[in-house]
């Protein structure tokens, strides 16, 4: 059975060290050591379902402009270079998606838990 965008963006999440899957504002966050690395939105920027990451300096505007039909600046944390990205996109590249999960992670952690990462 094929998993849903959720699943799979949870999945990715996880699979970090320490990381942590807590409800808030109805939807799921992901967390390291309570701090928020990304969190889903069920139906928010248009209607639709999307995850929001923190991400490097510069990489918002990069990836709105690349692909602005899979990313968008959220409201309330875009201002702060957090990045949007469409769950129903029809094409989303998931290995991209996983590394910039792993991006925002990286931006978050404590720097012993990211050198787990390698």
């Amino acid at each position: 059975m094929k998993k849903s965008p959720v699943e799979r963006l949870r999945a990715i999440c996880l699979a970090l060290p320490e990381a942590t899957e807590k409800e808030a504002w109805g939807d799921p966050t992901w967390r390291v050591r309570d701090r928020i690395f990304v969190m889903q939105k069920g139906n928010y920027e248009g209607g639709r379902p999307s995850a929001w990451f923190k991400a490097a300096d510069g990489a918002q505007g990069m990836l709105v402009e690349m692909k602005p039909d899979t990313f968008f600046v959220p409201p309330y944390v875009g201002h702060k270079g957090w990045v949007g990205v469409y769950l129903d996109a029809k094409k989303i590249d998931w290995k991209e998606l996983e590394a910039l999960v792993e991006e925002a992670y990286r931006l978050i952690a404590p720097k012993r838990l990211v050198a787990k990462l390698g």
